[in-house]
């Protein structure tokens, strides 16, 4: 690749994610309750998240409210060719952007808690890794039970979900919630340390079934 393309291509992505971040903290201004951040999670964040993560036996992985894709594009290159991918959003505004920038690959604007029926038209029976980016601290109880509800049968055992959660959602009864909520459902629970380096601050929370 010639210096000129190189900066030309990094100049394109600069203002890619320049756009998605405008786009990002619109949809947080006017959904509040479902965009619970003001700026897409940080590319430091996103890799925390898929350490540890075994891609190359991993044979099936859901991404749920992957945004405009800033963790998809941790995710990807790392799927080996028999696994089978597919993200989740129910926002209409972050789907369209997400198949701008994946057209390739299989989204579902659709809700987390129909995981079932999505696995089904994938034709999975069970998921190895679910990653989560929904602003679980921003739900009521009975919306964060019913996605937990619907995932957990469609983990295969040592099956994980992997999320995370904001500093400030520790002070939430929100995220109080959650955090006492989770460990109801699965049987081993990590949080990694704290990424500052994140917008707000956050820390990645791995479920394993």
């Amino acid at each position: 690749m010639s210096t000129s393309h190189a900066t030309h291509s990094v100049a394109k992505k600069r203002a890619s994610n320049a756009q998605h971040g405008v786009k990002f903290l619109k949809e947080f201004l006017t959904q509040p309750g479902k965009v619970g951040a003001i700026a897409p999670t940080s590319a430091r964040l996103c890799r925390k998240m898929i350490e540890g993560i075994d891609f190359d036996s991993a044979r099936a992985i859901a991404e749920y409210g992957p945004g405009t894709g800033v963790l998809t594009d941790q995710i990807v290159p790392r799927l080996s060719k028999r696994c089978t991918f597919f993200a989740v959003e129910l926002n209409p505004e972050f789907a369209k952007l997400w198949r701008e920038h994946y057209p390739n690959l299989k989204m579902y604007n659709d809700s987390a808690s129909n995981i079932a029926a999505l696995c089904h038209k994938e034709g999975v029976q069970r998921l190895d890794v679910v990653f989560s980016g929904l602003p679980w601290a921003s739900f009521p109880e009975e919306l964060q039970r019913e996605i937990l509800d619907a995932t957990l049968p469609m983990l295969k055992p040592g099956g994980k979900l992997i999320t995370f959660a904001y500093q400030v959602g520790r002070f939430t009864p929100a995220g109080r919630r959650f955090a006492k909520l989770i460990r109801s459902y699965f049987s081993k629970i990590e949080h990694s340390e704290m990424v500052w380096r994140n917008i707000p601050p956050g820390f990645v929370i791995r479920c394993t079934k």
